[in-house]
Order: C-alpha cells, then structure tokens, then sequence
C-alpha cells in the first residue's frame, strides 16, 4: 500500500475567533507537548536494539508520523484561513457565523445550527461547515423564510424560526 492519498476536496478558508484560537492551541500542543514525548519514546525503543521486532519502536514511529502529519496540515492551513471575528452588517439574514434555529416543516422538531468553518465542525454541538448542503441553502435567508436542503437522507424543507449571532 503506497503513501499517495488523494487531495482533499478545497473548503472554505473561513474561522470563526474560537476555533483559530483551538487550532492554534492544538498545533502548539502538538509541537511543544506530544512530538518531544513520542520522539524521547521513540529514542527509547530503539535502544532495545532489533527494530524489525520492536513493536514499541514501530508503533512510536507510526506515531510521530501522524503528529508530523497534523502539525504539517496546521501549520500550512492556520496561514490561509480568515478568521471572521465580526457579525455581519445585517443580522436578519443568515451569513457564516450565525446560530439558527430551523423547524423541519413536515416534522415540527426544531433544530439548532451555527454555521462555522470547516476545520471547526462538531457534530454533539450543532456546528456546520458552510460548506455543507444545509448551510449552503440557508445562507441569506431571513426568519420565516422556508427552504429546501439536499441533505443524504432526501431533501428536507425547513422554515427560519431564528437567526442570532454570538458576541464577539
């Protein structure tokens, strides 16, 4: 199996203040913490002598290939990104940044979503990349308007209930 792995797909080089900041945060604790203790770790199984049976040497290598990996990607992509740390001059409509709360037409649930930069996505907390379909057909849009998403289990309609953003 050969190293080559596909380019990933281009993503918005927006951020909001708090995710540049855990990136930042992630990419220093990642070169000042973890890479110092994996490479001492590393120096330590090779020591033992035979590499080729070492399985601590092999797994530590493995290791540090995959810090190596991530500090790479933060510290090429933390150069791109805009970090966008100001609400819009309009705060009826849905521009990235915002929180909203949608209700799914056919259902009534409601749902809550902050749209956010793609390296700052989590799922548990209802942040969605602007890149995603449902951001993408919600931007723009304004409380009581109705849209449909693309989502992969078939296209929801969904009506604005609110559109708020957090202070800066």
């Amino acid at each position: 199996m050969g190293r080559w792995r596909p380019p990933a797909e281009k993503s918005t080089a927006l951020i909001t203040r708090e995710g540049h900041d855990r990136l930042k945060a992630e990419l220093d604790e990642l070169w000042r913490v973890k890479r110092p203790e994996v490479v001492r770790a590393l120096a330590a199984a090779a020591a033992e002598g035979d590499r080729s049976e070492n399985a601590e040497y092999t797994y530590r290598k493995k290791q540090l290939g995959e810090i190596d990996r991530r500090v790479r990607y933060l510290s090429k992509r933390l150069e791109v990104l805009k970090v966008v740390d100001a609400a819009p001059s309009d705060r009826e409509a849905v521009f990235f940044g915002a929180e909203v709360e949608l209700e799914n037409i056919a259902s009534g649930e409601l749902v809550r979503y902050r749209i956010v930069g793609p390296d700052e996505t989590d799922a548990k907390l209802g942040w969605v990349s602007i890149d995603a379909p449902l951001a993408r057909a919600m931007l723009k849009k304004r409380v009581d308007d109705e849209f449909e998403a693309p989502l992969p289990g078939g296209t929801l309609r969904y009506a604005i209930i609110e559109v708020t953003y957090p202070s800066a």
